[in-house]
């Protein structure tokens, strides 16, 4: 299996994005991947870390595309950059299964939209990135980002896409749905969420649990949650937010009185385990579900354990046959679409 990383665009790249190339190497014994990006810095890394080039080929991208440029100009105007030249190699490569990207979101939904194309029946590509829950298992959000406005048609595509991934990627049998709203009573939300909720009530291969108020996101009631991505995005990044800052507190509080201090030497290794618990890197990125290959955006702050983390996701999700399962799904599914 071949996959591209995009080496460059993210806050500690090319580092992070080599070094977890080289981790999935050591992991998956046939996997070999395309690095594109900066040669130079890209060969400076491999030879410091002595990897063997067997299964690494490097691709020259002088140019990278930042958050400052526009996503259209971006793809019209830097083709020499190192997600633009992943984008054309993963589309002109039957042997190509994916591209992983730390880079610009918007630069690459677009590129991946636009150059890539969508599974069969898809109407919008989606994003569906993973979070710990409180019983110890995960939880997927679809979309978080990639579409801010939605049809009802849209978010029942979204639920078939997010089950599918979660059964294929993560082997969590009939995952249960949720659909994001202000509370969990049928007629709670707007017309929008009300008849989203009686089509997915009415669906035989979607597991639907109900609506979901946001508080319950990590309770582990829910596999997968279903929202517009502007939801989706404030959702996600808001408790990524508190975790940050909830164990910020909890440090600060603890060096402010000496006898916190010495309560804490007895509880380092809790305090480290909750720590890893609540770290996003540890989780991989945003998959791009319903584009034609796989596409996987990771946050643009992914250290080396992260970059790794998102190219075992896409492995794990071509080795399922994932796309293959979307579109039989979406086809099955004979929902009406021509609103979305």
């Amino acid at each position: 299996m071949k996959i591209i990383v995009d080496c460059m665009g993210g806050d500690n790249s090319p580092d992070a994005n080599v070094e977890g190339a080289i981790l999935a190497l050591r992991k998956f014994s046939d996997l070999s991947v395309i690095l594109t990006g900066d040669e130079t810095g890209i060969k400076n890394i491999l030879d410091k870390r002595n990897q063997n080039m067997d299964r690494i080929e490097i691709v020259s991208a002088p140019t990278v595309i930042t958050g400052d440029d526009k996503p259209t100009d971006a793809i019209r105007l830097k083709r020499d950059s190192s997600m633009m030249k992943g984008i054309k190699l993963l589309r002109e490569n039957d042997d190509i299964s994916a591209i992983i990207s730390t880079g610009a979101t918007g630069a690459l939904v677009a590129a991946a939209t636009l150059r890539i194309g969508r599974i069969d029946g898809v109407r919008r590509p989606a994003f569906c990135p993973i979070l710990p829950t409180m019983k110890g298992g995960i939880v997927g959000i679809c979309d978080s980002g990639a579409n801010p406005t939605v049809t009802k048609e849209l978010l029942v595509q979204f639920a078939i896409m997010g089950s599918r991934y979660l059964e294929s990627a993560y082997k969590i049998k009939n995952p249960r749905v949720g659909l994001l709203n202000i509370g969990t009573e049928a007629e709670k939300g707007d017309d929008l969420r009300r008849e989203t909720y009686e089509i997915l009530s009415g669906m035989k291969d979607i597991n639907f649990a109900g609506n979901m108020e946001a508080r319950d996101l990590l309770s582990g009631d829910f596999d997968l949650v279903v929202c517009d991505g502007f939801s989706g995005n404030v959702l996600v990044k808001s408790v990524e937010g508190t975790a940050m800052l909830l164990m910020k507190k909890i440090k600060d509080d603890i060096y402010s009185r000496r006898r916190y201090k010495i309560g804490a030497l007895f509880m380092k290794q809790m305090f480290k385990e909750e720590k890893e618990f609540m770290n996003y890197q540890n989780y991989g990125g945003s998959v791009m579900l319903g584009t034609e290959k796989i596409v996987v955006k990771g946050h643009g702050s992914s250290d080396r354990k992260a970059v790794y983390k998102c190219i075992a996701q896409a492995y794990r999700m071509e080795k399922s046959g994932l796309n293959k399962k979307i579109s039989k799904s979406i086809a099955e599914s004979c929902i009406d679409d021509t609103d979305s």
